[in-house]
């Protein structure tokens, strides 16, 4: 047998099968890292529109996790895509420095007492260590950034930036202070955001009290009653004994019907509607006698339950009968709605009894119970209750409770003197800063679209913004208060301008160790300098001002406004939030134009992450592993508006996915063997029919993609991509096309033709896959053939694909019509393969039983249709002709005749053909190979 293997146009390629990514990505990230490639895509992007992505800061504590990963890959893909598609999108990272858990942390490691200049240094160096570990695996994961030079709220210009914000917000008078419940953590020894509180379930003392009447005959004229009769109480419910000390009002709802209940030796006053459960749960016999609206109580004074003085009833719509008695115990400093109820009814800052101390612990002095911490005193208070006489119920419960999300101890609303934001304040425009926002949030792209309501309604009812702490590593507020009016100095902002100077040069520790003298010269001995700092989220909430306009000035002409803000679900409270607040109060708008926010990573039964439960998914883990570019396609095939499921099956089967992507490039590649666009290429006019409208339809999958990519549905970009790999290229075009490509001649137009089209592929997926498979595409690109710059990034998407001409005969309509019968074929062809009535698709002849339309399209393809169904012979007869044996197909119009060809085996193209033999000087091949090695080659028009 002659070995025609020379004469055969083999593929072959050095791009490998087999991907090694995570040995190849390093030597990528590498290669790119010394070419400046961020930078030389700064530069290539000048003078074109911009979009900017600002860049949430993760906190500069730990290692990244996998939560981290999906956030900045989700970033990456649009930063990547922005930039293809014609932006200078430049993305700056940052880091938010400053905060308890690494105070926490140094404290840990270094001891609690050291100085405070020591612990400020410490947190400073312990930040910069978690940096650079964090970068180093956000670089791993190929994530394109200013990695040599991010903002960090630590750096001394942005702690300088943070106060100047700090003063706008003053001068526009939104900033307070003021006496309010806060949530209070004794071990952090400081207030909480509402962001850094979680909930987690707690078991506490549910205490039924009786408060006596001391107004009895106020009491017996509201329920219509001449006198009372005997002794009669109202009684409360609460889990809260420790704040029993601390009552100092009752509240019943106006609109609640309440009953006076006679059980014998006493009366007992209750909401109606639970009159029947707490005489249950207390085990008494009761009747009701009378009965009024809450607001007959209102003023009514009862008698603490062990101290001498009073607590009058007070109206407040906040009250419920979902559990307990439908009356309220008050205590106006450890409670948001009690506060707000007793100030209305006119209470004063000074007359609020405020017992428990930031470590939790009762004064002294308190009766019964002064220097207990208080979760140990709840037993003493309820034993205290059960000696006077007035405790009708104890029992434990197990409830929700609010907890500090770093030590995981429960925590207390506690009222303290701290630094506000007014939320309702007016600005000298006539506004408050919660209309500004409320306006902003209208004017806010949201993605999912669902965020915009929830926003809307944290902001419509949130209460001021305690923007003050009491700890050494934050940024600090530079007041100076007057010592006997307590009332901030008079030019308070231009005192926050010199300390802004001073800290651009030195950091925070310029206003901890500054002499007040030096700014206020004469008037320093009638003013305190204050100690607090400022809550971590006023850091990162305003890096729109003190990052995009200082220290990385960034954004549009009309002002460093953000395109989009991008971060997880529970920024709504965080971040979103913040920034928001602080560029209203500002600039009057939001920092952002849009809003993008993505689900929390869970298993694949959609359990958190835990190590307890050995589900942790670590992404460095998956980089040594599978590669980067697995749990970058991971995240892109993942709808993020949810939750994100991911374990070791799944990141298995999207690598299963990724071989596909990858062969597809490699086929690509080994057949553009030997071709040079600049020379090889043909004009689309020129191309064969087939090779047209695989390259229109890359052109239609292209503009898909991109719209997907600007409405960052990244999971439409990997079905697309996927999909245009297994089904239109790898079952239908480059399957056809394999014949012409390996049979015909190297310079012939139908091998020429073929190659063109697959070099039009390629140049476009390439481009497709660079937001998603970073290191895979940069590793084509270097593969590919013709001249080209370093990096697929420097580039746009690919203009070179062209669309089939204007009333084409061979239309897209015709080629879904043939795509439509290629598959009905290859349906019936795997039946008989499994039967084995044939071996392989080439020895198959079929024969199309077709109604007149589709007749007359198949006809359109000539002799070339048998090169489309890969089969060596077919041939078009009408319908009425097919036979019983006939086989039915899905397609209209269409049934289906195979055999299996009697001819021989062509060695070289392996069609089964009646010529094969009848050439002498080949006796082996066809006539159609014998042309191609020999003569003219074969002339193909269509496939």
């Amino acid at each position: 047998m002659t070995d025609y293997k020379a004469t055969l146009n083999l593929p072959a390629t050095d791009f490998p099968m087999k991907a090694g990514l995570p040995t190849r990505e390093p030597e990528t990230l590498k290669r790119l890292d010394s070419i400046g490639l961020y930078q030389k895509i700064r530069e290539v992007s000048k003078g074109r529109p911009q979009f900017i992505l600002h860049d949430g800061p993760p906190y500069a504590n730990g290692s990244i996790h996998i939560g981290h990963a999906v956030n900045k890959i989700i970033k990456d893909m649009i930063v990547r895509s922005r930039t293809l598609s014609g932006f200078d999108a430049p993305y700056v990272p940052g880091w938010d420095c400053h905060g308890l858990p690494i105070e926490h942390k140094v404290e840990t490691t270094h001891g609690k007492n050291q100085p405070a200049d020591k612990t400020r240094e410490r947190c400073r160096d312990y930040a910069a260590e978690q940096i650079e570990g964090q970068k180093a695996d956000f670089i791993r994961l190929g994530v394109l950034g200013d990695w040599d030079n991010p903002y960090k709220t630590m750096e001394f210009p942005n702690e300088a930036g943070e106060i100047r914000a700090l003063a706008k917000m003053v001068e526009g008078g939104f900033v307070f202070k003021g006496l309010k419940p806060v949530n209070w953590c004794f071990d952090c020894g400081s207030a909480l955001a509402e962001a850094e509180v979680e909930y987690q379930d707690k078991k506490s003392d549910a205490i039924d009290v009786a408060f006596a009447v001391e107004d009895a005959d106020k009491l017996a004229a509201a329920f219509g009653q001449g006198n009372l009769g005997k002794p009669t109480s109202i009684v409360i419910w609460t889990t809260t004994p420790w704040t029993i000390p601390a009552n100092q009002a009752l509240n019943v709802h106006p609109d609640f019907i309440y009953a006076l209940v006679d059980t014998g030796e006493k009366q007992l006053v209750l909401a109606e509607e639970l009159v029947e459960s707490c005489l249950q749960r207390y085990g008494l016999q009761g009747a009701i006698i009378a009965r009024c609206e809450g607001r007959a109580l209102e003023h009514i004074r009862f008698r603490h339950p062990f101290y001498e003085r009073f607590s009058p009833v007070y109206l407040a719509d906040y009250v419920e009968t979902g559990a307990g008695t439908g009356i309220v115990h008050s205590s106006p400093a450890y409670g948001e709605d009690d506060f707000r109820t007793c100030k209305a009814y006119g209470m004063e800052n000074d007359d609020i009894l405020n017992p428990v101390q930031s470590n939790g612990v009762y004064v002294s002095d308190l009766p019964f119970f002064g220097g207990q911490f208080i979760w140990k005193a709840n037993p003493n208070i309820v034993a205290k209750l059960d000696e006077v006489g007035v405790l009708l119920k104890h029992e434990p419960i197990q409830h929700s409770y609010m907890h500090c999300w770093r030590h995981k101890t429960p925590l207390i609303y506690r009222a303290t003197a701290q630094w506000f934001v007014g939320m309702d304040k007016v600005a000298k425009d006539g506004s408050t800063l919660r209309a500004r926002a409320l306006d902003a949030i209208e004017q806010t792209q949201f993605v999912p679209a669902w965020g915009q309501a929830r926003l809307h309604g944290m902001i419509a009812g949130r209460p001021d913004w305690c923007i003050s702490r009491q700890r050494n590593w934050g940024v600090p507020i530079p007041f100076f208060l007057h010592k006997e009016s307590g009332e901030l100095h008079p030019r308070t902002v231009e005192l926050m301008e010199e300390v802004a100077k001073r800290v651009e040069q030195e950091g925070i520790e310029a206003w901890f160790k500054l002499d007040p003298a030096e700014l206020l010269g004469d008037e320093a001995e009638q003013y305190e300098k204050i100690s607090d700092t400022l809550d971590v989220w006023f850091d990162s909430g305003t890096t729109h001002w003190h990052v995009m306009r200082g220290s990385h000035p960034m954004g549009h002409e009309q002002g460093p406004r953000a395109d989009l803000y991008l971060e997880g679900s529970d920024q709504h409270r965080g971040w979103f939030h913040s920034s928001l607040l602080t560029a209203c109060a500002i600039d009057g708008h939001a920092p952002y134009r849009g809003l993008l926010t993505h689900g929390f990573v869970v298993d694949e039964n959609g359990r958190k992450m835990s190590k307890s439960l050995g589900n942790v998914v670590a992404p460095q883990e998956v980089n040594d592993s599978l590669g980067a570019d697995i749990l970058r396609l991971w995240v892109s095939s993942t709808d993020y508006s949810g939750e994100m499921a991911v374990s070791k099956q799944i990141l298995q089967r999207t690598a299963d996915a990724y071989r596909r992507i990858r062969n597809t490039a490699r086929f690509l590649l080994s057949n553009l063997n030997g071709f040079d666009p600049a020379r090889d290429a043909l004009a689309p006019e020129q191309m064969l029919d087939l090779d047209r409208w695989a390259v229109d339809r890359a052109l239609l999958v292209q503009q898909e993609i991109s719209e997907a990519y600007d409405t960052y549905k990244f999971w439409n970009v990997y079905q697309k991509v996927h999909n245009f790999c297994v089904q239109e290229l790898g079952a239908f075009y480059l399957d056809i096309i394999k014949d012409r490509q390996y049979t015909t001649g190297a310079d012939s137009t139908a091998r020429r033709s073929c190659q063109t089209a697959m070099y039009h592929i390629a140049e476009a997926l390439v481009r497709w896959i660079a937001p998603i498979l970073a290191f895979t595409a940069e590793e084509i690109w270097q593969y590919l053939p013709g001249e080209r710059n370093e990096s697929v990034m420097l580039n746009t998407w690919y203009e070179g694909l062209t669309a089939l001409p204007e009333g084409s005969a061979l239309d897209r309509a015709f080629w879904d019509q043939v795509l439509e019968v290629k598959m009905a074929v290859n349906k019936e062809l795997e039946n008989l393969r499994n039967a084995k009535v044939i071996g392989g698709n080439l020895q198959a002849e079929v024969t199309l039983y077709a109604d007149d339309q589709l007749t007359a399209t198949l006809n359109k393809l000539g002799d070339e249709l048998r090169f489309v169904l890969i089969t060596s012979a077919a041939r078009v007869a009408p319908l009425a002709e097919a036979g019983e044996g006939a086989v039915d197909t899905d397609v209209t119009g269409l049934k289906l005749s195979i055999v299996k060809s009697g001819h021989g085996k062509c060695v070289r193209c392996w069609h089964f053909l009646p010529d094969v033999g009848t050439h002498a000087n080949h006796p082996e091949l066809c006539g159609r190979c014998v042309t191609n090695i020999e003569g003219p080659g074969e002339v193909r028009k269509h496939a």
